[in-house]
């Protein structure tokens, strides 16, 4: 059964950091893109940031410069380094995978995991 089992949300402040984790499992995820959505309340869900399995990198222009994306090939796991935070990114954050090399839409995106809720006080 496959798996993605994100961590490391929780409440902060404006200007803090978090560092968000994603445990795949269940499947080989080689040559998988690995990406980070959010969505918050009364929103759509958004594109944050992904990674290819070449580490190619791709942000969202709102993330830029504060959040950094990284995979452990050998570990299953993708992160999410979040820094300078906002109130506005206040979110659930979904951690999905994909067979595409690169996308933005969430329509491309197979394995997903439950989601990992971010709060960030003003």
């Amino acid at each position: 059964q496959v798996q993605l089992v994100e961590s490391g949300g929780g409440l902060v402040q404006a200007g803090g950091s978090l560092r968000l984790s994603c445990a795949a499992s269940g499947r080989t995820f080689r040559g998988y893109s690995m990406g980070w959505f959010r969505q918050a309340p009364g929103k759509e869900r958004e594109f944050v940031t992904s990674i290819t399995w070449s580490a190619s990198t791709y942000y969202a222009e709102s993330v830029k410069g504060r959040f950094t994306i990284s995979r452990d090939k050998f570990k299953n796991t993708v992160y999410l380094q979040m820094n300078s935070l906002k109130p506005e990114d206040t979110a659930i954050y979904y951690c999905a995978a994909s067979n595409v090399y690169y996308s933005d839409s969430a329509s491309s995106y197979t394995y997903w995991g439950q989601g990992t809720q971010v709060t960030v006080s003003s």
